[in-house]
């Protein structure tokens, strides 16, 4: 924060300012960064504010505005200046959040079982019995521990008078964690100086405690703890996977479980793996069609039976939102003396339930003080500022009101405080923007703990009171200060740890099978279109290498073969399929690394704009081919070289036999010898020209052309080299899963070395070279079939599970 830009900035009188007390000076614990501010000057605060845009587009942090024209990829709105609390005044928000949410445990634990607070009229009964989340299949159902919620949100807004206030509570699938571990990691870096010296609460070990407290939830060696997701399109799917990768825990779908005699299990590519607890991200509903919702396709049938025979423990239990309606805020003052036996340390914002008659009267009376909302969440009504309608309008309000009264609940009008931002496009002035805080408590065996910090959240502008991402919001990381006072991190007690298994979903393999896949079909369709493209000052050569392009798909017969590289309709075409291999990456996220994904991201940015600016085809080629490579170079060098690493190399492999074979093959079925230049073109798309050059002085002839490509063992390009390599492979495979062996490729292996001898035939014009280049040809078409054989057992063998699951669960 640059002088100038403090200078410009001013808060409301109307309102609690963040930054600046009543009398306009900065507010003490905010001194410090302030200071550090200034003495970076305009240029490194500018600096800051370039590092943190671009470490959330490289790093893809993503939120998903629905109907946003960006879709998956709207990149999440962070602001580079955090929201300071004192220590003190942490204090008591974290005393505040574990009474509370001790207190919504405990509402649960009543709801499904003694009903205590609606026998004593402490609840109304149609808030619960009515509500579209409570599930009357969990009656009676006590998870284990007693523990309702082992992650538990709730929304905080500041008043004028400076007090905080409860808004809302988020209890089955809170979001926002991973964002707010994201925001540190990116903030931290923006102001690394600031944040040592000021002496910042750290995150890490409440995530840690999180991951110990769900591994600690096993019963035996083999059980494990999950992710589930609802799959890359929801809108905070970015979270998941990076929830699933800090944790350790495999990121599943629904189709990735299955329940046999009341047991989850995980389809893994060894077989079936008991779970023992699921961080689910599925709201409740959805988690089990058999008993639950019938249309839903996410969730995974008899889970609810699971869990009530106590074979799988859920975070958050199901139920839990139950308490997810804002008109529970008008009751818990009450059931907090009913089941605690004490007032509640932070205080929810007045609420009436419009479904009392006395509470109605008393919300039409105030109605321009007020803010409606519905009474449930699965109500499409959206929170009404009643003083910013017309009288036509509060009349029709009013009637909406009377007439389905149940269905409503008013709230007081919190004037949320306000918090600098940096105003985009305005250099380095400073803008106040209405926020609240999201603040997270997470279950251990020693109680709650309260994340030393959280998500502040800040309207997308004006003086907007409604703070929400999917209106275009932003959000800012929250610093806790410490004053020397926190008691210490505990450290984990000294012990011999065993190294557990890593358990590989089948449907993550199948991603990475098929990320292989795609990473080589496009690098090769890549080198073909650049090898292609290098010829068009040849008639001849133009129109052969042409033909071959749009024989594999990737050329449309019509059209200027500079742009067909960018044409997203052609179905084998290039831009296509790497479509498909983003979305295979996509899919496989949570076993990325950081810069893994990062590289995925930036080349497919890259090549999304240099499609829009119809950039020179060469050039977006080389682009493109030095990225494929580099990727090629993670998955070869940056990831764990287990069976999901084996299949990932497998679908590479099995995908260049495939486009080599064919490519080869149509060259030797021609009529006519191949010339020098069109096996110089084959040789500068199979990535070999400077290995042939250095062998051979002469141009390129078609038999040392063939040997390279297709006989020689020493040659990374070579199909020798690729069905040596997969042989190997497959035998990993069977010895660690205990599998057969695949045989599908040793008859074409075989065929192609009878003919091994015969290579110096190839060239002959007469009727032996000719019998010798078709029986190469079908040698090599029945290779690219073998290839393809290989890959469907594969798929039947690895990722479908069914009768390897039932022996699992039978042995």
């Amino acid at each position: 924060m640059a002088e100038s830009s403090l200078a410009l900035y001013s808060g409301s009188a109307q309102r609690f300012d963040e930054l600046l007390g009543a009398n306009g000076e900065v507010r003490e614990h905010w001194r410090g960064f302030v200071a550090h501010m200034k003495a970076s000057g305009v240029d490194g605060v500018r600096r800051g504010i370039e590092l943190a845009r671009r470490l959330v587009v490289e790093n893809g942090v993503t939120y998903n505005v629905y109907a946003d024209p960006q879709g998956r990829d709207r990149p999440w709105m962070l602001d580079p200046l955090p929201l300071l609390l004192g220590a003190e005044e942490w204090r008591g928000i974290e005393a505040g959040v574990i009474q509370r949410t001790q207190l919504l445990n405990a509402i649960l634990a009543d709801c499904y079982g003694a009903q205590r607070l609606v026998r004593e009229g402490v609840v109304p009964g149609e808030l619960v019995y009515g509500h579209p989340n409570y599930l009357a299949p969990a009656q009676g159902v006590r998870p284990r521990d007693g523990v309702w919620m082992h992650l538990h949100a709730m929304d905080l807004a500041r008043a004028p008078d400076g007090r905080w206030w409860v808004l809302s509570d988020r209890t089955q699938t809170p979001s926002g964690l991973g964002y707010a571990l994201e925001n540190r990691q990116i903030i931290a870096r923006v102001f690394p100086e600031a944040f040592t010296d000021l002496g910042v609460r750290p995150l890490d070990g409440s995530f840690q405690a999180l991951r110990e407290s769900l591994m600690g939830l096993a019963e035996s060696e083999d059980s494990l703890a999950v992710v589930l997701t609802p799959g890359p399109f929801n809108e905070t799917y970015f979270e998941h996977a990076y929830l699933a990768r800090r944790l350790g825990l495999p990121l599943v779908q629904g189709q990735d479980l299955t329940v046999r005699a009341d047991t989850v299990y995980l389809k893994t590519l060894g077989g079936l793996r008991p779970v023992h607890a699921i961080l689910r991200r599925l709201d409740d509903d959805y988690c089990d069609p058999l008993e639950l919702r019938a249309d839903s396709a996410l969730g995974v049938p008899g889970l609810l039976g699971a869990v009530r025979a106590g074979r799988v423990t859920i975070a958050n239990s199901l139920g839990t939102g139950l308490l997810e309606s804002p008109a529970w805020q008008g009751f818990l003052p009450g059931c907090a003396r009913a089941l605690l036996g004490t007032s509640l340390l932070l205080p929810p914002v007045a609420t009436w339930w419009c479904g009392e008659q006395p509470a109605l009267e008393d919300v039409l009376a105030n109605l321009e003080r007020l803010v409606i909302k519905g009474t449930y969440p699965n109500q499409r009504f959206e929170p009404t500022f009643a003083r910013y309608l017309s009288a036509n309008g509060q009349a029709q309000l009013t009637e909406r009101l009377r007439g389905r009264p149940q269905a409503y609940v008013a709230q007081e009008r919190i004037m949320l405080s306000h918090a600098p931002v940096w105003r985009p496009g305005q250099g380095l002035n400073l803008a106040p923007r209405a926020l609240s805080l999201r603040v997270y408590a997470i279950w251990t065996p020693n109680g709650y703990r309260v994340l030393p910090g959280g998500l502040a959240r800040v309207a997308a502008g004006g003086v907007s009171d409604i703070v929400s991402s999917q209106r275009g919001g932003g959000s800012k990381d929250v610093w806790v200060l410490g004053d020397g006072h926190e008691a210490p991190e505990p450290e984990p007690a000294p012990q011999v740890l065993a190294a557990r298994p890593v358990e590989l979903p089948s449907q993550l393999v199948e991603n990475l099978y098929w990320l292989g896949r795609y990473s080589e079909r496009c690098e090769a369709k890549t080198r073909m279109l650049r090898a292609t493209l290098g010829v068009r000052s040849e008639r001849a050569l133009w129109r052969a290498a042409k033909d071959a392009c749009i024989e594999a798909g990737v050329l449309a017969a019509e059209g200027e073969a500079e742009w067909g590289l960018y044409d997203e309709q052609l179905e084998h075409g290039l831009a296509t399929d790497l479509g498909r291999f983003g979305w295979a990456a996509t899919q496989a996220r949570s076993r990325l690394s950081v810069a893994h994904w990062r590289s995925v991201r930036q080349m497919q940015r890259d090549f999304h704009e240099a499609g829009e600016q119809r950039a020179d085809a060469v050039e977006t080629l080389d682009r493109l081919l030095v990225s494929l490579t580099a990727l090629a170079g993670f998955a070869l060098d940056d990831m764990t070289q287990d069976d999901g690493w084996r299949l990932l190399m497998l679908g590479r492999r099995l995908e260049r036999i495939q486009s080599m074979a064919t490519l080869i093959a149509r060259l030797l079925h021609a009529d006519a010898v191949p010339g020098s230049g069109l096996l110089g073109w084959l040789l500068d798309a199979c990535s070999s020209s400077i290995t042939y050059r250095t062998r051979h002085v002469a141009s390129p002839q078609l038999g040392p052309v063939v040997q390279l490509l297709v006989f020689e063992p020493g040659n990374p390009r070579s199909l020798a080299f690729q069905w040596q390599k997969v042989a190997r492979t497959l035998g990993d495979l069977a010895q660690t899963l205990g599998t057969s062996i695949d045989t599908a490729l040793d008859a074409p292996v075989a065929a192609l070395e009878a003919l091994l001898p015969q290579l110096a035939e190839l060239h002959s014009l007469g009727e032996a070279g000719g019998e010798v280049r078709v029986r190469l040809a079908e040698a090599l078409v029945a290779l690219g079939d073998g290839a393809g054989e290989v890959s469907d057992h594969l798929s039947m063998q690895h990722f479908t599970h069914v009768e390897l699951g039932l022996q699992a669960v039978a042995t």
